[in-house]
């Protein structure tokens, strides 16, 4: 190793994997001439923008083609599944909303139909209808994302600032309708935690009239876009068996041609009842990816449109006041807290109330004994919780079929053989979120 400071070639050391070179930038040209046969090792993140926060990727080059792609993943473990077998059903919620912080509502609605159908219960129409509407709104929110990332990530930075515009509009929504921008915890088993504020109708439709008027502009903005096209067309191509084989859902796998979508092959959530198309296309690479979430926000709004109309007055949580958790509060004058109302029926008109209160937030309901698979069509595909209770209050196993864990593993496949710029575009196209990935 040399150690001169003169030296013109940047430092080298013998390791396992081979020559590792340090470089900074400017003598990169000193490592890739044509004096060095070897191949060269480098690591892309974690915490580089186009490694969606804190994914390591190990790249092996020759040249400016790799050779060999690894993911490296556990930067952000935050052990959520551990975390829910020492927390009541209910408080799970709080922890399986932070895995993809996304699509925080998709993973409400799958953990809590999973305890629902352990249960034996059916959450209302109006709670099943409100879910529907929030999931919907929140695909368009992580959709936006994807092509804002993904738009950065290739420099086309304003359609960066364009979806990151219209996520602020569904941002600003479900913090009107949930009370949090994220992490909401406001799907709950039984139903929901609280209806919908009386005036939600104006807010959603103007929200829905917003991506009516600016949604087109991305095709005017990118999809004609020549160099936009260029850095996607035939790159990241995955066709329907490598999804097949590796497990890919989502837009993925619809990009490849198979029209599979949970919402119509599975119905929950009454999705049965609605009209909607399953957008699908047969390039299988990341232009097609881009063009197919394009399609599906439009499909959302449809659906959103739909809720409205078959929306109805009534219940948004199970009657059985055993399992309701006691949240349907009302604000109080000050607009914070709890209204003096529903202190006085808690706590001023019986004592078996307040009793039953304490011992519900405190110790929560009992499940039966059992397990479960539910699953649920997230932005990234297919989103399961796999339950099993022992009987008591608390579950005995908790554990997500996270779609960016399994999307993951076709980024080899889909770099492998490309340019190094490629990778960039092929990890945007498979928007993990490693929150998600690694929770």
């Amino acid at each position: 190793m040399s150690t001169d400071m003169n030296d013109p070639y940047a430092e080298e050391r013998q390791t396992t994997e081979g020559t590792v070179y340090t470089v900074t930038g400017g003598d990169w040209d000193t490592v890739v001439n044509d004096e060095h046969d070897d191949r060269i090792v480098i690591n892309m993140g974690p915490q580089h923008p186009s490694t969606h926060g804190v994914l390591r990727l190990v790249l092996e080059l020759e040249g400016e083609t790799v050779t060999q792609a690894r993911s490296v993943i556990g930067y952000l473990h935050t052990g959520i599944e551990k975390n829910c077998e020492y927390r009541t059903w209910t408080q799970g919620v709080t922890f399986v909303t932070r895995c993809d912080y996304l699509a925080p509502l998709f993973t409400e609605t799958a953990y809590c139909l999973g305890v629902e159908k352990l249960l034996g219960i059916t959450a209302p129409r109006r709670a099943q209808l409100g879910r529907v509407m929030l999931m919907e709104i929140n695909r368009i929110s992580s959709h936006l994302v994807a092509l804002a990332t993904g738009g950065m990530e290739l420099g086309a930075l304003t359609g960066m600032t364009s979806g990151f515009r219209e996520r602020e509009v569904a941002l600003h929504l479900l913090e009107y309708l949930t009370g949090l921008r994220m992490n909401h915890a406001y799907i709950r088993p039984g139903g929901m935690a609280q209806d919908f504020p009386e005036d939600y109708r104006e807010h959603v439709q103007y929200f829905v009239d917003w991506m009516d008027k600016y949604l087109p502009s991305y095709d005017k903005l990118l999809t004609g876009q020549p160099i936009w096209r260029q850095r996607m067309e035939g790159v990241g191509y995955l066709p329907v068996d490598g999804c097949l084989a590796l497990g890919a859902t989502g837009p993925i796998l619809r990009a490849a041609g198979l029209p599979w979508d949970l919402r119509k092959t599975e119905p929950y959530s009454l999705y049965d009842e609605f009209e909607f198309e399953v957008p699908t296309a047969t390039e299988a690479d990341c232009f097609a990816r881009y063009r197919l979430r394009l399609a599906e926000m439009h499909e959302s709004l449809k659906i959103i449109r739909q809720c409205l109309d078959k929306m109805e007055p009534g219940p948004v949580m199970v009657a059985d006041k055993k399992v309701a958790w006691p949240a349907q509060l009302s604000l109080g004058s000050d607009g914070l807290g709890n209204s003096l109302e529903h202190v006085r029926k808690i706590m001023g008109q019986s004592m078996e109330s307040l009793i039953h209160h304490f011992k519900l937030v405190t110790e929560g309901f009992k499940v039966p004994a059992g397990q479960v698979y539910t699953a649920v069509e997230s932005p990234r595909g297919e989103l399961g919780a796999h339950l099993v209770s022992d009987g008591g209050t608390r579950p005995m196993r908790v554990h997500l079929r996270e779609p960016s864990f399994i999307n993951l593993q076709t980024m080899p496949a889909m770099s492998e053989g490309g340019m190094i710029a490629d990778v960039i575009a092929a990890v945007a196209s498979i928007d993990p979120v490693m929150g998600g990935c690694d929770r």
